[in-house]
C-alpha cells in the first residue's frame, strides 16, 4: 500500500527518487512548477526534453501522459513530467486529471522509483478548483495499483497543504 504525505514547499528541493512535474504539451519549459523545475534541474532536463521533442515525441506530450527524463540538478534520479487539462464548466475532464497521476506513477514503477513527489496537478493557472483538484489527486493515488512506497504530495501554501492533509486523512 502507498504511503501519502503531504508538506508544504517548493517541489525542487524534495529528495525522492522521482519529481512530477507539471509540465506544459511542449516539454520546454514554462511557468509555475514547470519553470522552476527547468531553472532548478539546469540545461540537462532541457536537452532530454528536446531529444524527446525530435524522436517520439513530436507533437509534445499530450494531456494526461507522462514520461520521464533526468533530474539534473534536482535531488532525485528523475523527473516524470505530465500535462494536465485545463478545467472546463463545459465538459468533464476529471478522467484526464486522474490519469496525470496513475499514469506519472506507472512511469515511476517503470524507472524503478519507490519514491515519488507531486505537484497539485491543474490547479491555478490551467483554471481547475483547489478542493477539487485535491480531492482527484488523493483518489487517484490511493487507488493506483503501483509500486511506489511514498507519495510526497507538494503543496506551494499553508492553505492547501491543510487542503490536502484533510483529503489524504
Amino acid at each position: 500500500m502507498t504511503i501519502i504525505e503531504v508538506v508544504e514547499g517548493d517541489i525542487t528541493k524534495i529528495r525522492v527518487d522521482a519529481i512530477v512535474n507539471a509540465a506544459n504539451s511542449s516539454l520546454l519549459g514554462g511557468g509555475g512548477v514547470d519553470g522552476a523545475i527547468h531553472r532548478r534541474g539546469g540545461p540537462q532536463i532541457l536537452a532530454e526534453c528536446h531529444r524527446l521533442r525530435e524522436t517520439t515525441l513530436p507533437g509534445g506530450l499530450d494531456e494526461g501522459a507522462a514520461v520521464a527524463t533526468t533530474a539534473g540538478n534536482l535531488p532525485a534520479h528523475w523527473v516524470i513530467h505530465t500535462v494536465g487539462p485545463r478545467y472546463s464548466t463545459h465538459e468533464d475532464r476529471s478522467a484526464l486529471l486522474r490519469s496525470c497521476y496513475t499514469r506519472s506513477l506507472a512511469v515511476a514503477d517503470s524507472l524503478g522509483a519507490a519514491t515519488v513527489a507531486f505537484p497539485l496537478i491543474s490547479a491555478g493557472a490551467f483554471g481547475w478548483p483547489t478542493a477539487d483538484a485535491v480531492t482527484k489527486a488523493v483518489h487517484a493515488i490511493g487507488s493506483a495499483r503501483t509500486s511506489v512506497q511514498i507519495v510526497t504530495m507538494v503543496a506551494f501554501g499553508r492553505e492547501v497543504a491543510e487542503l490536502m492533509r484533510r483529503a489524504v486523512g
